[in-house]
């Protein structure tokens, strides 16, 4: 029996690592990650108002209010002046989207609101513009209504680092992602006064030279689904490198610098793998199992929404299911603390032992609840009778 005990632990001993040095929470943590504003339809500044006096209603036991991070779009096409052979764009900080940015810039005075880099743009525009050659819809939205809704664009246009034009797509030259890179991280700065340090890729599709090019320019976080997508195949989903990625783990990706110097990156990544669309009909009560779950697994619950769910219809019905959340999870877990992603990060950068669990009976217990989240090993040690030693070590360190 041991042999297969030992057998069993060799052969998942690299997922089982990972789970070990994924740190671990000692507190409940809750953030709402929401993305696509920014750049765009003009009445999202009534949406971001009624978020904002939602967020403001809930304190955590510091007294810090709700949090939503915005993943912030910075430009959109503009549709006035955008032809079929030339691109041009509205900045946010154009004077004609001034309802949008006054909305934003007042929810980050509150406190409640936390502007993370999207995109320039929520698309390649070069890759958008040649599709409109093509696609009579694409062509309409191009040079059509002003501030066009990103989401109206077929789903792989909507990816921001890959040329979708054809599918598969193919990757964009490194020449052409330095500069773009440059561009959002100083557009970001001057826009919001500070440098962009958490990204959340556009549809979740990068690869190592857009982690290579933010990292020059001042990121230090990626939120990730807890994979990486790199591409599009021939009908459009994103397709991956197969890796897992945790909670604080580096990114393998290294910078040269102008002196000729290499090193890491210095990047790190968050995962989002929970999911709050009440326009989906994910209400309050999934939000809530989400946290459960998090807390149960030491890990901070980072909850996916988007800018849908709150303009027009379905508005109403997500303020609601925003509000019971919050009231419910501060209801069933008294020490929850509201942080912004980069809070959270660094949080684990840094092992801060008053919310990172730095004990070595804190940290097995932890892995030990995570080693469940691997089915096939559980399946295995439950019949190789290795589930109850670690059912053992887990009543010793409860």
């Amino acid at each position: 029996m041991p042999l297969a005990w030992a057998l069993l632990l060799l052969l998942y001993a690299k997922r089982l690592a990972a789970l070990w040095h994924e740190p671990v929470w000692r507190v409940p943590v809750l953030v709402v990650e929401s993305d696509d504003w920014g750049a765009g339809p003009l009445d999202q500044a009534t949406a971001l108002a009624a978020i904002q006096a939602v967020l403001l209603r809930h304190r955590d036991a510091t007294g810090q209010p709700a949090k939503m991070t915005l993943g912030v779009i910075l430009a959109v096409v503009d549709t006035a002046t955008t032809t079929a052979s030339a691109y041009q764009r509205v900045v946010l900080d154009d004077a004609r989207l001034a309802p949008v940015l006054d909305a934003l810039r007042d929810g980050i005075a509150a406190g409640v609101f936390v502007p993370q880099l999207h995109g320039m743009e929520h698309y390649w525009p070069p890759a958008v513009l040649a599709a409109a050659q093509t696609d009579s819809a694409v062509a309409a939205w191009l040079t059509g209504a002003a501030w066009p809704a990103t989401e109206a664009l077929p789903s792989a246009l909507q990816s921001r680092w890959i040329d979708a034009r054809v599918l598969p797509s193919l990757s964009l030259p490194v020449a052409e992602i330095d500069v773009a890179a440059a561009l959002e991280t100083a557009t970001f700065a001057r826009i919001f006064g500070q440098a962009a340090r958490v990204a959340v890729p556009t549809t979740f599709v990068w690869n190592d030279a857009v982690e290579r090019a933010w990292a020059m320019h001042g990121v230090r976080y990626i939120v990730t689904p807890g994979t990486r997508h790199t591409g599009r195949d021939t009908v459009g989903k994103p397709i991956g490198d197969g890796r897992l990625i945790r909670n604080g783990e580096r990114s393998h990706s290294g910078v040269r610098y102008p002196n000729g110097e290499r090193r890491n990156s210095g990047i790190r990544y968050l995962v989002r793998d929970q999911y709050f669309e009440p326009a989906l009909g994910h209400d309050a009560a999934r939000g809530l199992a989400a946290l459960a779950r998090q807390t149960l697994l030491g890990r901070p619950t980072l909850l996916e929404t988007h800018r849908f769910n709150f303009i027009g219809a379905p508005a109403e019905v997500a303020l609601h299911a925003l509000d019971n959340l919050l009231s419910q999870a501060r209801a069933a877990y008294p020490t929850l603390r509201f942080l912004s992603t980069e809070q959270i990060a660094e949080a684990m950068t840094h092992m801060d032992s008053a919310l990172i669990e730095t004990r070595l009976c804190g940290r097995l217990r932890g892995w030990l609840v995570r080693t469940h989240t691997l089915p096939r090993f559980a399946r295995l040690a439950r019949l190789t009778g290795l589930a109850l030693l670690l059912w053992m070590m887990q009543q010793w360190t409860a």
